[in-house]
């Protein structure tokens, strides 16, 4: 501004704001400040966001976590809704007990995590815990392997092509939930709840299905090679088309599948107990 400039803008009427210090701005938690920390909560259920962080019982719907390196962290009993963990590195992280519902787990990788229901010390350990809650989660393309969801509610949750091998899904609740395309080699399905749930060209391989409730549930193109079946009701199976059910353990199972038109059998233990291989048919329909 050149000389005597401030001086003709004041004697025509314009209004100069003087000079102010400025502020420096409050990060709201739950948003990335200058440095990139970020903090969940508020007063003393507050935390830094890092690896390995202690954020457990906080409270902080809608975080936006994606990305973040997040190994091993606490967020046992946290209410977390919506919140964003697309991308995000959650090997070996504890959610014992937390509330997710509406959380996005795309692309997460979760090889370890914790999600099961939390141990009580003292008095009344032996005494049932709430299970944690998640439903209507997006854990789409997610790297699972090995997590722990015993007894989690998991109604409506999103699990296409995820890898869910070795993962525990003991007494879960799958109602709603999609699997299509996902990896369950070896995971463990024992009593859960699966009605409506969809594994539409899912691989479960070796997978555990012992006593689950599959009625109705869409297994067109699955593969479930050596899979256990013990026990499980699917009285009214949805769709069980292209299934490949070689070495798959039938028995006792209560499983009447709708459509079963170019499954694959090979030794497969049926429902009576007989092999299929040694039926007339060569397959276990009608050894119910």
């Amino acid at each position: 501004m050149r000389p005597g400039t401030l001086t003709a803008l004041v004697s025509v009427g314009l209004a100069v704001a003087t000079p102010v210090a400025v502020a420096t701005a409050v990060t709201p938690r739950g948003e990335f400040n200058g440095g990139g920390i970020l903090q969940l909560g508020t007063g003393s259920k507050a935390c830094t966001v890092k690896r390995g962080a202690s954020c457990g019982g906080v409270t902080h719907h809608r975080a936006n976590l994606a990305g973040r390196d997040l190994r091993g962290a606490h967020f046992e009993k946290a209410k977390m809704h919506h919140a964003d963990f697309r991308q995000a590195d959650l090997r070996g992280a504890h959610f014992e007990g937390a509330k997710l519902h509406g959380v996005d787990f795309s692309g997460a990788k979760l090889k370890g995590a914790h999600f099961e229901a939390p141990k009580r010390a003292g008095k009344g350990a032996n005494q049932a815990q709430p299970a944690p809650s998640c439903a209507a989660t997006s854990c789409q393309g997610a790297s699972l392997m090995s997590a722990n969801f015993t007894g989690a509610n998991l109604t409506g949750t999103n699990f296409t092509s995820a890898n869910l091998t070795s993962t525990n899904f003991t007494l879960a609740n799958l109602t709603n939930a999609t699997f299509t395309s996902a990896n369950l080699t070896s995971a463990n399905l024992t009593s859960t709840n699966l009605t409506n749930a969809n594994f539409t060209s899912a691989n479960g391989t070796s997978a555990n299905f012992t006593s689950a409730l599959i009625s109705p549930s869409n297994f067109t193109s699955a593969t479930l090679i050596s899979a256990n079946f013990t026990s499980a009701n699917g009285s009214n199976m949805a769709n069980g088309a292209r299934v490949n059910l070689s070495y798959a353990n039938l028995y006792l199972a209560n499983i009447a599948i709708a459509n079963l038109s170019a499954a694959t059998w090979s030794i497969t233990t049926c429902p009576n107990g007989t092999t299929s291989n040694k039926s007339s048919t060569g397959t276990c329909i009608g050894q119910w």
